[in-house]
Parts: C-alpha cells; structure tokens; sequence
C-alpha cells in the first residue's frame, strides 16, 4: 500500500494522521496537563482577546494571584518568539486561565486537582458566552494559516498524551472523530461532512483501521 499523503478537504489541507491516529482525552490519568506544560500560551485571536477581556471579570476570582498578577502587567495575551498572538502564561508554564478541582468523569469517578479551564468553567455555568479559544478546543490538532484562504491542521504528537492514545484505542476513536464538535465549530458542519466521507473512502481503501 502507497503511503498516505496529505489530502485536502475544501480549503484546508489535512495530515493524514487526522483519520489514522487514535486519541481519546483521559483526565483520570492526565488530570490537563497540556494547559500547563509547555512555553507559550494558546494561540488566540484578536476576536477571542476581545472576547476573553469581556469575560475577564467573571472569572477574575478564580484565577490564581500570580495570573492575575501576570494579567496585570501585560494582558490576556502576548505575542511570542514566532510573532504569534497567544494567551498570557505564568512563570514559563501555566495558562493564566488554569484553575484546579476535583471533577467527576463520565463513569462516576473523581478526579482529584485537575487542571481547567476558568473560561469554560464559566461558560458551563452559564455565566459567560465565550468557552475557551478554538486551538484549546481542537488540541492535539492544531492549525496553520497559510494565507489565501487555505489552512492546514496536523496532529501533534505528545508525550503527556499517551493516555489519550492508549484511551483512544481501546475506544476506537480516530483523532477526527474525537474532535468532532470542534471542528464544526471551526470549520463549519458542511466541511466537516465532507471530511468524513474522505474517512469513508480511506477506511474502503485500507488506510483507517
């Protein structure tokens, strides 16, 4: 069998890993570290930063004191090394937005001091009517602009996501299906349709197990 190659799907091109890989969020075993691990903060919009500083004071209480410190000084974002806006972080590590708590998973057990998100915290509640930036939401894809009106998203790769991984395959969950929601909400439910009818194709041709 020929290897899979980049396919493009409407205006976005798509890595093939998108179909082939599995990937399931586990909590239980991550409890969120991919709000705090890293060297930068998520990639925003200005419509987002726009949208973070409108729901800054709903969630102002529940941020830490250096985040709020942090926010203090330079705001909800900043540009990085790469000239990209991103969402401020405290000492080199944690998103200003992290909170933690004990939560309770789908099979009824608790999660002790987990990491999330304040923003959507808050709009779960029903108190804000923004959730959280759209890189947040799609992670582990992420996405590029190449400009022209064409974007490209791959699948990133982690070490803090073998459980996901290890979750997703016993699941049978593809990283596409995964992030279904996300990915309508980025994309539209008209390009999201004709993703999988790509996915149809790959899994008739052998491609996706």
């Amino acid at each position: 069998m020929e290897p899979l190659h980049i396919l493009q799907v409407g205006n976005v091109l798509v890595s093939p890993d998108i179909f082939t890989e599995k990937f399931c969020c586990d909590l239980s075993k991550c409890k969120g570290q991919c709000c705090v691990e890293g060297d930068a903060g998520a990639p925003v919009t200005l419509d987002e930063t726009m949208a973070i500083e409108d729901a800054l004071d709903t969630v102002w209480g529940d941020l830490s004191a250096s985040a709020q410190s942090v926010i203090d000084k330079q705001g909800v974002a900043y540009t990085d090394v790469e000239g990209d806006l991103v969402t401020s972080i405290v000492g080199g590590r944690d998103c200003v937005f992290t909170c933690y708590d004990d939560i309770t998973d789908e099979d009824g057990t608790t999660i002790c001091n987990c990491c999330l998100c304040a923003l959507e915290c808050a709009f779960r509640k029903g108190k804000t009517k923004f959730v959280k930036p759209i890189s947040c939401a799609l992670y582990p894809i992420r996405e590029k602009d190449f400009g022209n009106n064409l974007f490209g998203i791959n699948y990133n790769k982690w070490a803090i996501c073998k459980p996901a991984v290890e979750k997703g395959k016993e699941l049978g969950l593809h990283v596409y299906e995964f992030l279904k929601a996300p990915l309508i909400r980025r994309f539209g439910k008209e390009w999201y349709d004709e993703l999988c009818e790509v996915a149809e194709q790959l899994k008739k041709q052998g491609y996706i197990q």
